[in-house]
């Protein structure tokens, strides 16, 4: 049975909603996911790796079960040659599955969740991109998911089309853009993005992805003036990076030189995360998850963060002392006497890589939608095609 309480319920009552983290990520960590495609097959490949993370989140205190079912759209599960042994359909109906499953063994809420697609990179009809949608809105009909989730936007044109399908089943509707405070790839501003998708039909707000979590708290308290200020009503969403983006352009975190397998040194612990949980709500943020780097004790933290308002603590809590305080039985008395909040809350983390500079310098090729070089292609990558990009890539 659905939990009594629906995702506009909670938030109209000015609960606390506490998201997932970023599966894609972690999934690839451990060997489920492949980077470069991060295609969600492991649904139906390894059921048993996703349920899995979905009960550590849910223990972390997430009340929020996102289908595994980020890029399962079919044009991207067949995207520059990456076979598949699944259906889309076969994966989105197992990535429900998943999460219906574990959301019923705690008072938790399933998201369906669509993101953007190479068909709109590749300049293809509305009416195309919409039906792209639409096959994945079918299954999650079929599976009578809580409610429904566009994030992942880099392009608020394409975030309102997937709204505008979205809305027609009924459901609650949460739009979510990966973009930071100088807004999208076209350079709509977080305050305008809103507005448009509210007037899409869109009940929740706010962006995810691409950059830390203060950035994506300044960004979203940006959306939330502007829609205050067009005289509309929404509730606000944020689930960033576990990255620090300080050195990040418009494009976030992918424009790093990091990006993908390099970012550990950038990861925000668990006191960075009492923060971000704290800024959050004070803006007026009221579903706080997380996306990329996110693992379930950055969740947990931000649980603990706002157990007072929320009136619990997540169960995962039952193995960590609030602010280091299971180190009071620690065997090394130094150890022991940093079970207090102001050791953690103080602490400036060494990386311990002394030729490592603080900052990178991003990559910057300024190409977006419609540009020759993002026209997406079935066939897998030439050698000729990467040689050019490996030529292209010394010059920036």
């Amino acid at each position: 049975m659905a939990p009594a309480k629906g995702i506009l319920e909670r938030l109209n009552a000015g609960e606390v909603v506490i998201g997932d983290g970023g599966f894609v990520f972690a999934l690839e960590k451990r060997g489920y996911v492949k980077a470069g495609p991060w295609t969600p097959e492991a649904a139906a490949e390894h059921p048993e790796a996703v349920r899995q993370l979905h009960r550590e989140f849910l223990r972390a205190g997430a009340n929020v079960m996102q289908t595994f079912t980020f890029y399962a759209s079919d044009d991207k599960l067949e995207n520059r040659g990456h076979k598949q042994s699944y259906t889309g359909a076969q994966i989105n109906e197992a990535a429900c599955d998943l999460a219906r499953e574990v959301a019923n063994e705690g008072d938790a809420l399933v998201a369906g969740g669509v993101s953007q697609t190479p068909s709109y990179l590749s300049c293809k009809s509305e009416a195309d991109v919409k039906a792209t949608f639409k096959k994945q809105l079918d299954v999650f009909i079929k599976k009578n998911v809580d409610f429904l989730i566009a994030e992942y936007f880099e392009h608020v044109e394409e975030a309102v089309w997937a709204v505008e399908v979205l809305k027609q089943t009924g459901k609650p509707v949460a739009a979510s853009l990966c973009i930071g405070p100088e807004g999208d790839m076209h350079g709509v501003s977080p305050g305008e993005c809103a507005v448009r998708l509210v007037k899409a039909g869109a009940q929740i707000v706010g962006v995810n992805c691409h950059f830390d979590p203060l950035t994506c708290v300044k960004a979203v308290k940006m959306m939330k003036a502007a829609v205050e200020k067009a005289g509309l009503k929404a509730h606000y969403m944020v689930q960033p990076l576990a990255f620090h983006t300080p050195d990040c352009n418009c494009q976030g975190f992918i424009d790093l030189p990091e990006f993908p397998f390099g970012l550990e040194p950038r990861i925000l612990t668990r006191w960075d995360m009492h923060e971000y949980a704290r800024e959050a709500y004070k803006a007026g943020i009221r579903f706080i998850g997380g996306c990329c780097g996110f693992e379930p004790y950055h969740i947990r933290a931000v649980a603990e963060e706002l157990a007072a308002e929320r009136g619990i603590v997540p169960p995962g809590s039952e193995k960590h002392g609030m602010w280091g305080a299971g180190l009071e039985m620690h065997t090394k008395p130094w150890v022991r006497a940093r079970a207090r909040r102001d050791y953690w809350e103080k602490l400036k983390p060494a990386s311990g890589r002394p030729l490592c500079s603080s900052m990178s310098s991003p990559d910057s090729w300024g190409v977006t939608k419609g540009h020759a070089e993002l026209m997406q292609q079935k066939e897998a990558t030439t050698k000729q095609q990467l040689k050019e990009l490996f030529e292209r890539s010394k010059t920036h």
